[in-house]
């Protein structure tokens, strides 16, 4: 059973936006060498959640972990993205597909933040 790792952020018109995105993606690659680990963007950027696991399925995935690269479970999380998930478990019924919370939603990130916060001042 191959796994597959998405990281799920919003997307932005401005291709600097998806920098920290992209060191990310290259960090879990490194923890994670034996996952398939791709990063993909709800709109404005390639490539889409659709696409992406396309990808991943055609490279052998059949256990995918999609997470959420948002700072809160705002209408994105809550509305748009069960639409998208409900369309690829129809796309691919063998493929067994979990969502995790959005990355804001992590005690350790916002423990991490407030600390950067500090240090700042």
């Amino acid at each position: 059973m191959l796994q597959g790792i998405l990281l799920f952020a919003h997307g932005a018109r401005d291709p600097l936006w998806a920098r920290p995105f992209l060191d990310i993606l290259d960090k879990v690659r490194s923890l994670r060498p034996t996952h398939e680990v791709d990063l993909c963007f709800l709109e404005l950027m390639p490539p889409s959640l659709d696409q992406a696991v396309h990808e991943q399925t055609r490279r052998g995935v059949t256990d995918l972990t999609i997470m959420p690269l948002f700072m809160a479970q705002g209408g994105h999380l809550r509305h748009d993205l069960p639409v998208l998930i409900d369309a690829l478990h129809r796309q691919h019924p063998a493929l067994k597909i979990r969502v995790t919370t959005a990355l804001g939603d992590s005690p350790e990130l916002l423990d991490a933040i407030a600390q950067w916060v500090i240090t700042q001042v």
